[in-house]
């Protein structure tokens, strides 16, 4: 069943029953755990293309994180007996599902390492990088969605006033450019990681 969602809107929340996929045709969606003790962690971003909620495909019943539309979005819910079906049926869907599969467990495995061993001016750059998904650009590459200092801290795992501290540096070398939109320079922000 295909959904708009206006920025901001609440697609599911932490502890809701787990019963479909969702797939991104257009927009931007933050998938955020929060601790009992109410700090939010921002575990990923999900883009256009990208599917999230897939935990209810092995039994999860309930969901362990919220969604959040990052911009007005286009969605594509799939129950879960049809998207099981779907596997099973589609052999050309199923190579794509587990391609993103594999990819979202090889990030996953690279943000776990990023938080263990680097300091919090590394993960912002890398965190950039992700979000303008522009690794090998030469210009400046803009991150189309509006994304706030306190996001990217919770993206990164530290502190708004920290995240604000590396953007003032960032910006003063040249690294990045931001006011009302945000413009990041890959080869030069790359020296940093």
């Amino acid at each position: 069943m295909a959904a708009a969602y206006r920025k901001n809107a609440s697609i599911f929340k932490q502890g809701d029953t787990a019963d479909a996929v969702f797939y991104v045709t257009r927009g931007h969606v933050k998938i955020v755990a929060a601790s009992a003790e109410g700090r939010d962690a921002v575990v990923a971003v999900i883009v256009a293309g990208g599917f999230f909620g897939e935990a209810c495909l092995v039994g999860q019943g309930f969901r362990a994180t919220s969604a959040t539309a990052m911009t007005d979005c286009e969605l594509v819910s799939v129950e879960r007996s049809a998207f099981a079906q779907l596997l099973a049926t589609e052999p050309g869907f199923s190579d794509i599902f587990l391609a993103h599969m594999l990819r979202r467990a090889i990030r996953s495995e690279e943000d776990l390492i990023d938080h263990l061993f680097n300091p919090s001016e590394k993960r912002l750059a890398r965190a950039l990088l992700l979000l303008a998904n522009a690794a090998n650009e030469e210009g400046p590459v803009p991150i189309t969605a509006r994304i706030s200092q306190e996001t990217l801290a919770e993206m990164i795992g530290t502190t708004r006033s920290r995240v604000s501290f590396f953007m003032n540096k960032f910006r003063r070398h040249g690294f990045i450019r931001y006011g009302t939109s945000l413009e990041i320079y890959p080869a030069l922000l790359m020296t940093v990681l």
